[in-house]
C-alpha cells in the first residue's frame, strides 16, 4: 500500500513539474506567427506574473492619449492587444517616420545582394548633380551619411528632396540633422535593382514576413501604411536581429550595426533607429545636445522606430518585448519623440515589473 502511494505521489509530482516546464518553455521560446492567415498565439499576462490590476489604467491612459491601437508581444506572443474607437485589426494607419527603419533594413538587404555599398558616395549611384552642393562637397556624401543623418545638407529647407532643395551647409559627417534626404537611399535601391522601391520592398521584406501594407505618396515623399499587426511583425523581425523564424531577411551584422550608435554626434541614433540607454542624445529640428537617456523610464537596451504623431515600435530584448502604438498625436506635438514616450513607459512598467 505504501509503495503504491509513493508511486502515485511521484507521478503527480512528475506531471506537475512537466506542466510547469511546459509553461516555462512557452515563455522562453521565441514564437513567429504563420506568414499567411490571422493565427497569432497569445499569452495571458497572468502567465507572465504581470500586475493585471495595472492593465486597465494603462488602456485608459492610451485611450485618453488619442491611441488607435496598441499591442504588446512577449517573445512573439500577443500579451495585450487593444483597438480604440472605430479602429480595428484590419484597418491601416500610417507609420510616418517610424517607416525610416523600413528603409534602413532595405538598405541592408540591398547591400547584401551586392546592389550597393553604404560606404560608396551617393553620386556613384545617382550621378553628379543630385544635390545643389558643389560637386566636391556632394561627392563627400556617402550612403552611410544618409542612413546616419550626417549628410551635411541644409535641413531647414523642408522635406522636398529635389536637387534645388538639397543645399550644402557643412561637410558630410560633421553635423547630425534629422533630414528627409535619407529617402535618396530608396532612389539608390531603385537605380541598382532596376525595380520600383515598393516592388523591391514587397518581394524582399513585406511578403517574406507576412506583412500587409503599401507605400502612398504624401506631400513630398511616400509613407508606409499598414495594419497594427504588420507593424508588430516588423518589430518581431527587429527583435530577432533581422531573421524571421529561420529565414534570414537581412545580414545580422548590418542589423546589429543599425541598432548601435552610428556616428559620434548623436549617441542615441543608429541607422535610422533611435537608441535608448546612451549618455546623451539629439532631437529633430535642433542642434542641442541633451544629457541623459532618450527615454529614462524605458529599458536601457531598447531601440525604437518613432514617427510623427506618436507612431511607435519599441523593442527590448532584455524584457522580451515588442510594443506597438499607432494613433493621433498624444499631446498635440509633431516630433517623433515626446514626453508621451516616458509617461507611457511609466505605465507599462507598472504592468510588467
Amino acid at each position: 500500500m505504501k509503495k503504491n502511494l509513493l508511486i502515485l505521489i511521484l507521478l503527480i509530482s512528475t506531471f506537475s513539474c512537466s506542466k510547469n516546464d511546459d509553461s516555462l518553455t512557452t515563455q522562453k521560446s521565441l514564437y513567429f506567427p504563420p506568414i499567411t492567415g490571422s493565427t497569432w498565439e497569445t499569452i495571458a499576462p497572468s502567465e507572465l506574473n504581470w500586475n493585471e490590476t495595472e492593465i486597465e489604467p494603462l488602456i485608459n491612459y492610451l485611450e485618453e492619449k488619442n491611441t488607435k491601437s496598441f499591442i504588446v508581444l512577449y517573445n512573439g506572443r500577443i500579451a495585450i492587444e487593444k483597438y480604440f474607437g472605430d479602429h480595428s485589426e484590419s484597418k491601416p494607419w500610417y507609420w510616418a517616420s517610424a517607416g525610416k527603419t523600413l528603409t534602413s533594413i532595405m538598405t541592408g538587404i540591398a547591400e547584401e545582394k551586392g546592389l550597393l555599398n553604404i560606404n560608396n558616395k551617393v553620386s556613384y549611384y545617382l550621378g553628379v548633380g543630385w544635390t545643389s552642393a558643389p560637386t566636391a562637397k556632394e561627392n563627400l556624401i556617402s550612403c552611410n551619411h544618409l542612413i546616419t543623418m550626417t549628410s551635411g545638407l541644409d535641413d531647414s529647407l523642408g522635406d522636398n528632396v529635389d536637387a534645388t532643395n538639397l543645399q550644402y551647409l557643412d561637410d558630410a559627417g560633421n553635423r547630425w540633422a534629422y533630414h528627409n534626404v535619407y529617402v535618396k537611399l530608396q532612389d539608390v535601391i531603385e537605380a541598382t535593382s532596376q525595380q520600383s522601391y515598393s516592388t523591391f520592398f514587397n518581394i524582399n521584406l513585406r511578403d517574406k514576413i507576412g506583412m500587409t501594407g503599401t507605400w502612398l505618396q504624401t506631400g513630398d515623399f511616400s509613407v508606409f501604411y499598414s495594419n497594427t499587426r504588420s507593424m508588430a511583425r516588423f518589430g518581431l523581425l527587429a527583435f530577432n536581429n533581422g531573421t524571421w523564424d529561420t529565414t534570414k531577411i537581412v545580414n545580422e551584422t548590418f542589423f546589429r550595426n543599425s541598432i548601435n550608435t552610428s556616428q559620434t554626434i548623436n549617441k542615441a541614433y543608429g541607422y535610422l533607429w533611435w537608441l535608448n540607454g546612451k549618455t546623451s542624445y539629439h532631437l529633430p529640428q535642433t542642434q542641442m545636445e541633451f544629457q541623459g537617456k532618450l527615454i529614462p523610464n524605458a529599458p536601457d537596451d531598447m531601440y525604437a522606430a518613432l514617427g510623427k504623431n506618436d507612431q511607435k515600435i519599441y523593442v527590448s530584448p532584455s524584457k522580451k518585448l515588442v510594443i506597438v502604438r499607432m494613433g493621433e498625436s498624444a499631446d498635440d506635438t509633431n516630433f517623433a519623440l515626446s514626453n508621451f514616450d516616458n509617461e507611457l513607459w511609466s505605465k507599462i512598467n507598472l504592468v510588467i515589473n
